[in-house]
Protein backbone atom coordinates (compact mmCIF):
# COMPACT_ATOMS: atom_id res chain seq x y z
CA UNK A 1 0.00 0.00 0.00
CA UNK A 2 2.90 2.19 0.65
CA UNK A 3 3.96 2.02 -2.76
CA UNK A 4 0.78 4.06 -3.88
CA UNK A 5 2.02 7.21 -2.25
CA UNK A 6 4.91 7.72 -4.58
CA UNK A 7 2.91 6.76 -7.44
CA UNK A 8 -0.05 9.50 -6.31
CA UNK A 9 3.10 12.02 -5.73
CA UNK A 10 4.10 11.68 -9.15
CA UNK A 11 0.39 11.60 -10.40
CA UNK A 12 -0.23 15.17 -8.57
CA UNK A 13 2.60 16.68 -10.21
CA UNK A 14 2.44 15.49 -13.81
CA UNK A 15 2.22 18.88 -14.85
CA UNK A 16 5.89 19.73 -13.52
CA UNK A 17 7.13 16.64 -15.07
CA UNK A 18 5.70 17.54 -18.33
CA UNK A 19 7.80 20.72 -18.68
CA UNK A 20 11.42 18.85 -18.82
CA UNK A 21 11.33 15.78 -21.44
CA UNK A 22 13.82 14.26 -19.12
CA UNK A 23 11.64 14.61 -15.70
CA UNK A 24 9.70 11.15 -15.92
CA UNK A 25 12.60 9.26 -17.70
CA UNK A 26 15.39 10.34 -14.79
CA UNK A 27 12.71 9.97 -11.64
CA UNK A 28 12.94 5.78 -13.36
CA UNK A 29 16.21 5.88 -12.94
CA UNK A 30 16.87 6.80 -9.89
CA UNK A 31 14.04 5.60 -8.30
CA UNK A 32 15.56 2.21 -9.18
CA UNK A 33 19.20 3.75 -8.19
CA UNK A 34 17.88 4.32 -4.57
CA UNK A 35 15.96 0.92 -4.34
CA UNK A 36 19.08 -0.93 -5.12
CA UNK A 37 21.23 1.31 -2.98
CA UNK A 38 18.60 0.41 -0.01
CA UNK A 39 18.68 -3.54 -0.87
CA UNK A 40 22.90 -3.48 -1.00
CA UNK A 41 22.32 -1.95 2.53
CA UNK A 42 19.77 -3.94 3.68
CA UNK A 43 21.57 -7.36 3.31
CA UNK A 44 24.79 -6.38 3.95
CA UNK A 45 23.34 -5.34 7.35
CA UNK A 46 21.31 -8.13 7.41
CA UNK A 47 24.11 -10.92 7.43
CA UNK A 48 26.35 -8.86 9.32
CA UNK A 49 23.87 -8.77 11.97
CA UNK A 50 23.94 -12.86 12.07
CA UNK A 51 27.69 -13.14 11.90
CA UNK A 52 28.08 -10.58 14.96
CA UNK A 53 31.09 -8.32 13.25
CA UNK A 54 28.04 -5.76 13.60
CA UNK A 55 26.45 -4.64 16.66
CA UNK A 56 22.51 -3.33 16.74
CA UNK A 57 23.53 0.25 17.71
CA UNK A 58 24.74 3.58 16.25
CA UNK A 59 27.38 3.97 19.09
CA UNK A 60 30.44 2.12 19.93
CA UNK A 61 29.74 0.03 17.06
CA UNK A 62 32.24 -2.65 15.18
CA UNK A 63 35.31 -1.10 12.21
CA UNK A 64 32.42 -3.02 9.82
CA UNK A 65 29.64 -0.78 10.78
CA UNK A 66 30.89 2.51 10.11
CA UNK A 67 33.23 1.02 6.61
CA UNK A 68 29.47 -0.20 5.27
CA UNK A 69 28.36 3.65 6.09
CA UNK A 70 31.51 4.78 3.84
CA UNK A 71 30.67 2.26 1.51
CA UNK A 72 27.10 3.77 0.92
CA UNK A 73 28.26 6.96 1.14
CA UNK A 74 30.70 6.13 -1.71
CA UNK A 75 28.65 4.16 -4.01
CA UNK A 76 25.77 6.73 -4.00
CA UNK A 77 28.21 9.39 -5.50
CA UNK A 78 29.25 7.42 -8.11
CA UNK A 79 26.33 5.11 -9.42
CA UNK A 80 24.71 9.18 -9.83
CA UNK A 81 27.64 10.13 -11.76
CA UNK A 82 27.33 6.64 -14.17
CA UNK A 83 23.69 6.80 -14.23
CA UNK A 84 23.10 10.48 -15.22
CA UNK A 85 26.17 10.42 -17.36
CA UNK A 86 24.78 7.32 -19.12
CA UNK A 87 21.61 9.30 -19.09
CA UNK A 88 23.15 12.08 -21.36
CA UNK A 89 23.93 9.70 -23.96
CA UNK A 90 20.01 7.93 -24.12
CA UNK A 91 18.79 11.51 -23.26
CA UNK A 92 19.85 12.73 -26.64
CA UNK A 93 19.26 9.50 -28.68
CA UNK A 94 15.95 8.78 -26.95
CA UNK A 95 13.94 11.29 -25.19
CA UNK A 96 14.85 14.46 -27.37
CA UNK A 97 16.71 16.03 -25.01
CA UNK A 98 19.42 18.73 -25.93
CA UNK A 99 22.63 18.72 -24.17
CA UNK A 100 22.06 21.49 -21.63
CA UNK A 101 18.86 19.75 -20.35
CA UNK A 102 20.69 17.09 -20.04
CA UNK A 103 22.70 18.72 -17.82
CA UNK A 104 20.18 20.09 -16.12
CA UNK A 105 19.28 16.39 -15.60
CA UNK A 106 22.37 15.72 -14.43
CA UNK A 107 22.30 18.43 -11.06
CA UNK A 108 18.78 17.55 -10.22
CA UNK A 109 19.43 13.87 -10.09
CA UNK A 110 22.92 14.67 -7.83
CA UNK A 111 21.51 16.94 -5.93
CA UNK A 112 18.88 14.53 -5.29
CA UNK A 113 20.65 11.29 -4.45
CA UNK A 114 22.47 13.86 -2.25
CA UNK A 115 19.50 14.26 0.00
CA UNK A 116 18.64 10.78 -0.44
CA UNK A 117 22.14 9.62 2.09
CA UNK A 118 19.32 10.39 5.18
CA UNK A 119 17.55 7.64 4.25
CA UNK A 120 20.61 5.40 4.83
CA UNK A 121 20.14 6.42 8.90
CA UNK A 122 16.44 4.79 8.78
CA UNK A 123 17.53 1.50 7.04
CA UNK A 124 20.03 1.05 9.55
CA UNK A 125 17.70 1.99 12.47
CA UNK A 126 15.24 -0.15 11.00
CA UNK A 127 17.25 -3.23 10.98
CA UNK A 128 18.78 -2.94 14.99
CA UNK A 129 15.18 -2.58 15.44
CA UNK A 130 13.95 -5.64 13.83
CA UNK A 131 17.21 -7.36 14.93
CA UNK A 132 16.47 -6.75 18.69
CA UNK A 133 13.06 -7.84 18.32
CA UNK A 134 13.89 -11.38 17.41
CA UNK A 135 12.99 -10.86 14.20
CA UNK A 136 15.16 -11.84 10.71
CA UNK A 137 16.45 -8.53 9.05
CA UNK A 138 17.29 -10.79 5.89
CA UNK A 139 13.45 -11.24 5.47
CA UNK A 140 12.04 -8.21 6.82
CA UNK A 141 14.18 -4.84 6.30
CA UNK A 142 14.44 -5.48 2.40
CA UNK A 143 10.55 -5.62 2.09
CA UNK A 144 9.92 -2.07 4.25
CA UNK A 145 12.69 -0.31 2.81
CA UNK A 146 12.53 -0.73 -0.68
CA UNK A 147 8.55 0.78 -0.08
CA UNK A 148 10.20 3.72 2.03
CA UNK A 149 13.15 4.33 -0.65
CA UNK A 150 10.26 4.83 -3.30
CA UNK A 151 8.14 7.13 -1.20
CA UNK A 152 11.37 9.22 0.43
CA UNK A 153 12.90 9.23 -2.97
CA UNK A 154 10.05 10.46 -4.77
CA UNK A 155 9.28 13.03 -1.89
CA UNK A 156 13.48 14.51 -2.55
CA UNK A 157 13.15 13.96 -6.26
CA UNK A 158 9.82 16.28 -6.67
CA UNK A 159 11.17 18.75 -3.81
CA UNK A 160 14.32 19.26 -5.73
CA UNK A 161 12.44 19.59 -9.24
CA UNK A 162 10.16 21.75 -7.75
CA UNK A 163 13.17 24.22 -6.46
CA UNK A 164 15.04 24.21 -9.41
CA UNK A 165 11.86 24.92 -11.52
CA UNK A 166 10.97 27.82 -8.93
CA UNK A 167 14.30 29.52 -8.39
CA UNK A 168 16.50 28.94 -11.49
CA UNK A 169 19.97 29.99 -11.16
CA UNK A 170 19.39 30.16 -7.64
CA UNK A 171 18.00 26.81 -7.08
CA UNK A 172 21.05 25.76 -9.18
CA UNK A 173 23.06 26.94 -6.81
CA UNK A 174 21.63 25.43 -3.81
CA UNK A 175 21.79 21.93 -6.02
CA UNK A 176 25.72 22.35 -6.62
CA UNK A 177 26.51 23.46 -3.30
CA UNK A 178 24.53 19.78 -1.74
CA UNK A 179 26.46 18.39 -4.45
CA UNK A 180 29.67 19.50 -3.25
CA UNK A 181 29.08 18.84 0.10
CA UNK A 182 28.75 14.99 -0.32
CA UNK A 183 31.71 15.02 -2.72
CA UNK A 184 33.53 15.98 0.59
CA UNK A 185 32.11 13.24 2.19
CA UNK A 186 33.00 10.76 -0.28
CA UNK A 187 36.42 12.00 -0.60
CA UNK A 188 36.53 11.70 3.47
CA UNK A 189 35.62 8.12 3.33
CA UNK A 190 37.77 6.99 0.83
CA UNK A 191 40.67 8.80 2.77
CA UNK A 192 40.14 6.65 5.58
CA UNK A 193 39.34 3.64 4.37
CA UNK A 194 41.41 3.60 1.17
CA UNK A 195 44.26 0.94 2.50
CA UNK A 196 42.03 -1.21 3.45
CA UNK A 197 41.34 -4.69 1.46
CA UNK A 198 37.86 -5.61 2.53
CA UNK A 199 36.57 -1.93 1.71
CA UNK A 200 38.14 -1.85 -1.84
CA UNK A 201 36.95 -5.27 -2.36
CA UNK A 202 33.51 -4.37 -1.67
CA UNK A 203 33.86 -1.09 -3.37
CA UNK A 204 34.88 -2.88 -6.71
CA UNK A 205 32.36 -5.76 -7.18
CA UNK A 206 29.51 -3.15 -5.72
CA UNK A 207 30.55 -0.40 -8.85
CA UNK A 208 30.92 -3.19 -11.17
CA UNK A 209 27.15 -4.03 -10.37
CA UNK A 210 26.11 -0.50 -10.25
CA UNK A 211 27.26 -0.19 -13.49
CA UNK A 212 25.15 -2.15 -14.88
CA UNK A 213 22.27 -1.51 -13.15
CA UNK A 214 22.92 2.42 -14.49
CA UNK A 215 22.33 0.18 -17.93
CA UNK A 216 19.29 -1.18 -16.89
CA UNK A 217 17.82 2.03 -15.66
CA UNK A 218 18.20 4.26 -18.04
CA UNK A 219 16.12 0.99 -20.22
CA UNK A 220 13.22 1.62 -17.89
CA UNK A 221 13.37 5.13 -18.15
CA UNK A 222 13.02 4.97 -21.68
CA UNK A 223 10.07 2.32 -21.57
CA UNK A 224 8.35 4.75 -18.89
CA UNK A 225 8.60 7.50 -21.12
CA UNK A 226 6.73 5.08 -23.85
CA UNK A 227 4.20 4.19 -21.37
CA UNK A 228 3.42 7.96 -20.54
CA UNK A 229 3.06 8.28 -24.46
CA UNK A 230 0.57 4.90 -24.99
CA UNK A 231 -1.78 5.61 -21.87
CA UNK A 232 -1.61 9.70 -22.42
CA UNK A 233 -5.71 9.75 -21.18
CA UNK A 234 -5.30 6.97 -18.67
CA UNK A 235 -1.71 7.84 -17.32
CA UNK A 236 -3.41 8.60 -14.34
CA UNK A 237 -3.88 5.32 -13.13
CA UNK A 238 -0.75 3.78 -14.30
CA UNK A 239 1.36 5.76 -12.98
CA UNK A 240 -0.36 6.14 -9.73
CA UNK A 241 0.63 2.08 -9.38
CA UNK A 242 3.74 1.66 -11.33
CA UNK A 243 5.87 2.38 -8.01
CA UNK A 244 4.27 -0.27 -5.81
CA UNK A 245 4.01 -2.82 -9.21
CA UNK A 246 7.74 -2.75 -9.35
CA UNK A 247 8.45 -2.65 -5.63
CA UNK A 248 6.05 -5.92 -5.58
CA UNK A 249 7.87 -7.72 -8.21
CA UNK A 250 11.22 -6.86 -6.50
CA UNK A 251 9.74 -7.91 -3.07
CA UNK A 252 8.89 -11.26 -4.98
CA UNK A 253 12.57 -11.47 -6.81
CA UNK A 254 14.12 -10.53 -3.07
CA UNK A 255 12.47 -13.21 -1.07
CA UNK A 256 13.41 -15.65 -3.88
CA UNK A 257 16.79 -15.06 -4.07
CA UNK A 258 17.56 -14.10 -0.17
CA UNK A 259 16.33 -17.67 0.84
CA UNK A 260 17.85 -19.66 -1.80
CA UNK A 261 20.93 -18.07 -0.41
CA UNK A 262 20.74 -18.60 3.16
CA UNK A 263 19.42 -22.50 1.92
CA UNK A 264 23.02 -22.91 0.08
CA UNK A 265 24.75 -21.26 3.01
CA UNK A 266 22.93 -23.61 4.90
CA UNK A 267 23.53 -27.08 2.59
CA UNK A 268 20.15 -27.05 2.43
CA UNK A 269 20.06 -26.30 -1.76
CA UNK A 270 22.69 -27.65 -4.13
CA UNK A 271 24.17 -25.18 -5.90
CA UNK A 272 22.61 -26.48 -9.14
CA UNK A 273 19.91 -23.97 -11.47
CA UNK A 274 18.12 -27.43 -11.63
CA UNK A 275 17.26 -27.19 -7.93
CA UNK A 276 14.96 -24.82 -8.72
CA UNK A 277 12.47 -27.48 -8.35
CA UNK A 278 13.08 -27.80 -4.54
CA UNK A 279 12.62 -24.25 -4.30
CA UNK A 280 9.29 -24.54 -5.61
CA UNK A 281 7.09 -23.47 -2.43
CA UNK A 282 8.69 -20.40 -1.82
CA UNK A 283 8.19 -19.26 -5.28
CA UNK A 284 4.77 -20.16 -5.12
CA UNK A 285 3.69 -18.44 -2.24
CA UNK A 286 5.40 -15.03 -2.67
CA UNK A 287 4.02 -15.10 -6.88
CA UNK A 288 0.36 -15.86 -4.98
CA UNK A 289 0.73 -12.76 -2.50
CA UNK A 290 1.89 -10.60 -5.13
CA UNK A 291 -1.32 -11.52 -7.07
CA UNK A 292 -3.57 -10.91 -4.28
CA UNK A 293 -1.98 -7.16 -4.33
CA UNK A 294 -2.36 -7.08 -7.73
CA UNK A 295 -6.21 -7.35 -7.59
CA UNK A 296 -6.51 -5.08 -4.53
CA UNK A 297 -4.80 -2.78 -6.69
CA UNK A 298 -6.88 -2.72 -9.43
CA UNK A 299 -9.66 -1.28 -7.47
CA UNK A 300 -7.44 1.40 -5.16
CA UNK A 301 -5.52 2.85 -8.48
CA UNK A 302 -9.13 4.19 -10.25
CA UNK A 303 -10.59 4.83 -6.67
CA UNK A 304 -8.05 7.22 -6.34
CA UNK A 305 -7.57 8.80 -9.79
CA UNK A 306 -12.00 9.06 -9.62
CA UNK A 307 -12.51 6.86 -12.34
CA UNK A 308 -13.73 3.38 -10.68
CA UNK A 309 -16.02 1.43 -12.81
CA UNK A 310 -17.00 -2.03 -13.70
CA UNK A 311 -15.10 -1.59 -17.12
CA UNK A 312 -12.28 0.02 -15.82
CA UNK A 313 -11.45 -2.57 -13.07
CA UNK A 314 -11.64 -5.29 -15.55
CA UNK A 315 -9.37 -3.62 -18.16
CA UNK A 316 -6.97 -2.22 -15.42
CA UNK A 317 -6.92 -6.11 -13.83
CA UNK A 318 -6.50 -7.99 -17.21
CA UNK A 319 -3.66 -5.44 -18.06
CA UNK A 320 -1.87 -5.88 -14.71
CA UNK A 321 -2.25 -9.70 -14.07
CA UNK A 322 -0.81 -9.93 -17.74
CA UNK A 323 2.12 -8.03 -16.55
CA UNK A 324 2.55 -9.77 -13.59
CA UNK A 325 2.83 -13.04 -15.22
CA UNK A 326 5.72 -11.86 -17.42
CA UNK A 327 7.43 -9.64 -15.04
CA UNK A 328 7.42 -12.34 -12.07
CA UNK A 329 8.38 -15.23 -14.32
CA UNK A 330 11.69 -13.43 -15.18
CA UNK A 331 12.60 -12.00 -11.97
CA UNK A 332 12.23 -15.62 -10.31
CA UNK A 333 14.24 -17.03 -12.77
CA UNK A 334 16.77 -14.09 -12.79
CA UNK A 335 16.88 -13.86 -8.51
CA UNK A 336 17.47 -17.96 -8.15
CA UNK A 337 20.15 -17.85 -10.99
CA UNK A 338 21.92 -15.27 -9.77
CA UNK A 339 21.88 -16.93 -6.54
CA UNK A 340 23.25 -19.84 -7.34
CA UNK A 341 25.85 -18.75 -9.97
CA UNK A 342 27.50 -16.27 -7.08
CA UNK A 343 27.36 -18.73 -4.30
CA UNK A 344 29.39 -21.44 -6.93
CA UNK A 345 32.23 -18.34 -8.05
CA UNK A 346 32.64 -17.47 -4.25
CA UNK A 347 31.71 -13.91 -4.54
CA UNK A 348 29.37 -12.14 -1.68
CA UNK A 349 25.97 -12.67 -2.95
CA UNK A 350 25.00 -9.22 -0.69
CA UNK A 351 26.69 -7.11 -3.33
CA UNK A 352 24.97 -8.72 -5.94
CA UNK A 353 21.29 -10.62 -5.54
CA UNK A 354 19.48 -7.51 -4.57
CA UNK A 355 20.78 -4.68 -6.10
CA UNK A 356 20.75 -6.82 -9.91
CA UNK A 357 17.12 -8.01 -9.42
CA UNK A 358 15.75 -5.14 -7.98
CA UNK A 359 16.60 -2.88 -11.02
CA UNK A 360 15.86 -5.81 -13.59
CA UNK A 361 12.65 -5.78 -11.52
CA UNK A 362 11.93 -2.22 -12.27
CA UNK A 363 12.77 -2.78 -16.14
CA UNK A 364 10.70 -5.82 -16.47
CA UNK A 365 7.77 -4.62 -15.01
CA UNK A 366 7.87 -1.33 -17.10
CA UNK A 367 8.85 -4.05 -20.43
CA UNK A 368 5.77 -6.03 -19.18
CA UNK A 369 3.23 -3.80 -18.09
CA UNK A 370 4.09 -1.74 -21.79
CA UNK A 371 3.43 -4.70 -23.40
CA UNK A 372 0.20 -5.75 -21.64
CA UNK A 373 -0.68 -2.31 -22.49
CA UNK A 374 -0.40 -2.67 -26.24
CA UNK A 375 -1.74 -6.12 -26.54
CA UNK A 376 -4.85 -5.22 -23.84
CA UNK A 377 -5.22 -2.07 -25.36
Amino acid sequence: MGGLIAGFFVVSQLGLFDKYPWALPLYAAILSAKGVISGLLSGRLGTALHLGTIYPRFFNNTKSFYKLIHEIVVMTFFVGIVMTSLSVIVGSAFWGVTLAESLDGVIVVLATMALGLTLTLVTIKVAFVTFNRGLDPDIVVYPIMSTAADVFITFCYILVLTIFDLFSLGGKIVMVVMVILHLAVVLYSVAIDRSDHEFRKNLRESLVTMFFVSVIVNITGTVLKNIRNVVEEKAGEIITVLPALVDMVGDVGSVVGSTATTKLALGLLRPSLTSIRNHTRTIVSAWAASIVMFIVLSILSPALNGTLSISTFINILTILMLANIIAVIGIVLLSYGISILTFQRGLDPDNFVIPIESSFADSLMSIALLISLVLVG
